[in-house]
């Protein structure tokens, strides 16, 4: 029933040692087992241009458990669209490419100071789109120190009027259209 072996615990001055020794080769080549095609992957990037790209980590407020949750860690990047010059503020995980901030930066949007940190901003999101559906969010993202923050933040407001602008133009086009 139990292990009624004696075992001989052999010290290690003892032991005989096991070196084999391998002549290195460079002829050595194997054929893959399955051949792969190069498959191109589509972002949705192709069409805009990149005005700005940071490392940062990105957080969204869970009101349910009230507490902080974190979405993930990348190059967070404002993206100009070619044709109509929309900027987006888009953020992907590391390793998994995976969205993790996906949204057009309005002008109800604000950043303010996280309290305590001063690396950090806090923002309401009205429809982000990073999980598929547009769903409001209060996102805070934390940079590696308070220079990059402060970049983000002085983009963030350069980018935020480059939309309102736009905002304005496209009204001033409907109001001539229904004036003619």
């Amino acid at each position: 029933m139990a292990d009624t072996e004696e075992k001989k615990i052999v010290p290690k001055e003892e032991k005989p040692e096991q070196t084999e020794e391998v002549e290195p080769s460079e002829d050595i080549h194997f054929e893959p087992v399955v051949k792969l095609d190069a498959v191109e992957v589509k972002t949705n990037e192709e069409n805009e241009d990149v005005l700005f790209k940071m490392r940062a980590k990105l957080f969204r407020y869970d009101k349910q458990l009230k507490e902080w949750k974190e979405r993930g860690t990348g190059d967070v990047k404002f993206l100009q669209h070619k044709e109509n010059k929309k900027v987006r503020l888009l953020m992907r995980r590391d390793k998994t490419h995976k969205v993790c901030a996906n949204h057009l930066v309005s002008s109800d949007m604000s950043l303010s100071p996280n309290v305590g940190s001063d690396r950090s901003w806090v923002w309401n999101v009205l429809a982000d789109v990073s999980d598929g559906e547009p769903k409001a969010e209060t996102l805070a993202i934390r940079f590696a120190n308070s220079d990059n923050a402060k970049l983000f933040k002085d983009k963030f407001e350069e980018v935020q009027k480059i939309n309102i602008d736009l905002l304005k133009a496209d009204e001033k086009k409907a109001d001539e259209k229904k004036d003619a």
